[in-house]
């Protein structure tokens, strides 16, 4: 299945060595019809997989085993697995007789990344008998580190026997090692390689899943490619094209003779990657980083060359080629664009405003309200410093004021920003916004009331609004007419680390600050009072982590690396995520906190129940969650105060079923009632209790 006519005859030992280049399919490389005589012993098989060109067909696999089935001693078969394993079309019985029957290589950087110069090669007994015959007496000197069969004595290397027996050969039926292994390979990168094959194994199932999955996404491909206006596959045979590398050809016949093809494939990678494409009006389209890696080999008849094997779900295939497709009909405007630009046609410089995503009126002047501190840094004065706030409002073109403003006063066309930070009671926050004084607000945690005004919207940085009460915010459950919009992954890690902090005061369970004042004193003798002091590790202990957002999955990975037992409920389309990261995953809630040392929720409210009159996820963990845990357990809350049933917690408390809760949420000072208002105050009478 080459290209080329060439043909080569040369002695080696005892094997003779055919090179046919050209000659067809190995239907015609090893023919099969009754009662011929074959004089070939070695067949080659050359991966094409890699290049998406071709792939072998079923008849080409039964034509072959059929052939080594014939004389199993004599007739060998080596086949390059590089891009073929995991990506075999033919049916379950063909591809295990053939992994079987046939001897296979791949480098082994495929495996390890990078670049090794080395390789992985399975072998058939039968094949391993012939390189121990050979090997005794070999026709050319064989480097050391690709010697099979080794001395069996040490101390005789050249006149003693070899044999594969204690060569690098792994016997995966008594699972071990044959021999030693001459040159050893990263042993990081080696397990990294096998825990990762492991971890896609539970994930995929075993690999007659993936060769399913791979030729799945073949036949995805296929009907994809026959709606296409612009993309053909250049296989034109469709039993052999690649499922694991499939290659694509651009067909635009109203470009055909333009000269533009090679400019508009070139610039469509731009765009695929993520440099970009800057057009002949200064504007520049980013680039959207989904496909860097598109190349098609030399020689091949393809524009564009992508991995399809079975490890990718089909959405992520279709969603490929809806990026190859959209990145060309871009690039074949840019290019079209420059050459119109090349005959005189002029285009228009893009405005500022447009360049910064500035929307609404360019000759009115915006005011936002900011009512927090931003950036939680002292200058060398020792007070909070703005400085960089200041600078990233005016490189955006924005303007800066620190304190009120007056609205009549500002500059037209300009978005202006009032930097508050000390503002904090209703009554301060309501003299200057009552008549809609700001068009938007951003804050963090400062409470802005129902009678606050902003026609324009509002952001809340972090995740949640609770503390966003304005009757402007308009939505599913508001009626006013802004928008209301949060930053949800601006905290995540400081939150996940705040939980791992609160945990870690807790286990270990030693009494660190006790210890230290012991020390200073002087009562402290580590042989008489170390033993008085008995802890026990994080290590191993489970935590039922509810919720796969952004904080849920950064917790996840904290605990993880103190080699804890991480369990995760979440929505069952993140369960293939979770286990991927090593994580297991709880159907149930239930399942999740039986038996669970700590326990994290991370689902925010969810959405509200018109029905029930509240959110979804208020008293989520309730008292049969808490029931289920291990004694002695730990809750953490650092999400929203009403996800946890107070009064459940309550009773757990007394119980000794939990020994110590922490928890972040919001609790306001209300000056009308001189009481506490939030989330936060049930959890306050439990510890004042």
């Amino acid at each position: 299945t080459h290209y080329g006519d060439a043909r080569a005859t040369v002695p080696a030992g005892e094997l003779k060595v055919t090179v046919q280049i050209g000659a067809g399919t190995v239907t015609e490389t090893v023919q099969l019809a009754a009662g011929q005589t074959v004089e070939k012993d070695v067949v080659v098989g050359v991966g094409h997989e890699t290049t998406g060109a071709t792939t072998y067909t079923p008849q080409d696999i039964s034509n072959l085993l059929e052939w080594l089935r014939s004389d199993p001693e004599k007739h060998h078969a080596v086949l390059d697995a590089t891009s073929l394993l995991g990506a075999m079309p033919w049916g379950d019985d063909f591809s295990q007789e053939l992994t079987a029957r046939a001897c296979m290589f791949m480098p082994f950087q495929k495996a390890i990344g990078g670049v090794s110069g080395y390789f992985v090669a399975t072998f058939t007994p039968q094949a391993l008998r012939l390189i121990e015959r050979n090997q005794r007496d070999p026709s050319w000197a064989i480097p050391r580190q690709l010697k099979i069969a080794v001395p069996v004595d040490p101390k005789r290397p050249l006149s003693g026997d070899r044999s594969v027996a204690v060569g690098p050969i792994y016997d995966p039926q008594g699972d071990k090692m044959l021999g030693g292994v001459i040159n050893t390979y990263s042993a990081l990168a080696f397990a990294e390689t096998t825990f990762g094959l492991l971890r896609s194994e539970r994930r995929l199932g075993p690999v007659e899943n993936l060769n399913r999955r791979s030729t799945a996404n073949r036949d995805a491909i296929n009907d994809w490619v026959s709606r296409s206006a612009v993309l053909r596959l250049s296989v034109p045979d469709p039993e052999r094209r690649g499922a694991a590398v499939t290659l694509l050809k651009v067909v635009d016949p109203a470009l055909e003779s333009s000269g533009l093809h090679t400019r508009i494939i070139a610039r469509s990678k731009q765009l695929l990657g993520y440099e970009g494409i800057t057009r002949p009006d200064g504007k520049h389209e980013p680039g959207l980083d989904v496909a860097r890696y598109v190349n098609a080999f030399p020689g091949t008849p393809g524009d564009y060359r992508a991995w399809i094997g079975g490890v990718r779900a089909p959405d992520d295939i279709i969603a490929l080629l809806d990026n190859l497709q959209y990145a060309y009909l871009r690039a074949k405007a840019a290019v079209i664009e420059e050459e119109l630009a090349k005959l005189g046609e002029c285009f228009p410089q893009p405005s500022n405003t447009v360049e910064h995503g500035r929307k609404g009126n360019a000759g009115r002047a915006y005011t936002v309200l900011i009512a927090d501190l931003i950036g939680l840094r002292n200058g060398p004065d020792g007070t909070p410093d703005h400085s960089e706030l200041r600078a990233h409002v005016e490189a955006r073109g924005g303007v800066f004021h620190l304190g009120p403003l007056c609205r009549e006063a500002v500059e037209p066309g300009r978005v202006h920003f009032s930097y508050q930070p000390d503002l904090s009671t209703a009554a301060e926050i309501l003299q200057q916004t009552d008549k809609g004084q700001y068009d938007a607000v951003i804050a963090a945690a400062t409470a802005i009331p129902e009678g606050a005004v902003f026609s324009e919207g509002g952001v809340r940085i972090g995740a949640g609004t609770g503390n966003m009460q304005s009757r402007s915010w308009g939505g599913p459950n508001g009626g006013g007419p802004a928008p209301l919009m949060n930053t949800p992954s601006f905290n995540s890690r400081a939150t996940a680390q705040m939980a791992l902090k609160a945990m870690l005061k807790v286990v270990p369970d030693l009494p660190v600050d006790a210890l230290h004042q012991r020390v200073v004193d002087g009562h402290f003798d580590t042989a008489t009072n170390l033993r008085d002091f008995p802890t026990e590790k994080i290590e191993g202990k489970k935590i039922a982590i509810i919720g796969y957002g952004n904080i849920g999955r950064e917790l996840a990975k904290l605990c993880k690396a103190l080699r804890m037992r991480v369990c995760v409920h979440a929505r069952a389309n993140h369960r293939e995520w979770i286990e991927a990261e090593g994580l297991k995953y709880a159907p149930t809630l239930q399942d999740a906190a039986g038996g669970a040392d700590f326990i994290s929720p991370h689902t925010g409210l969810g959405a509200f129940e018109q029905a029930r009159g509240r959110f979804a996820n208020v008293g989520l963990i309730d008292g049969e969650m808490l029931s289920l845990l291990n004694d002695g357990a730990v809750v953490i809350n650092y999400d929203r105060g009403e996800i946890i049933d107070a009064s459940a917690l309550e009773a757990a408390l007394e119980t000794g079923k939990v020994r110590h809760v922490a928890v972040d949420a919001d609790i306001f000072f209300d000056g009308q009632t001189s009481s506490f208002v939030g989330p936060l105050v049930p959890y306050r009478q439990l510890a004042l209790k």
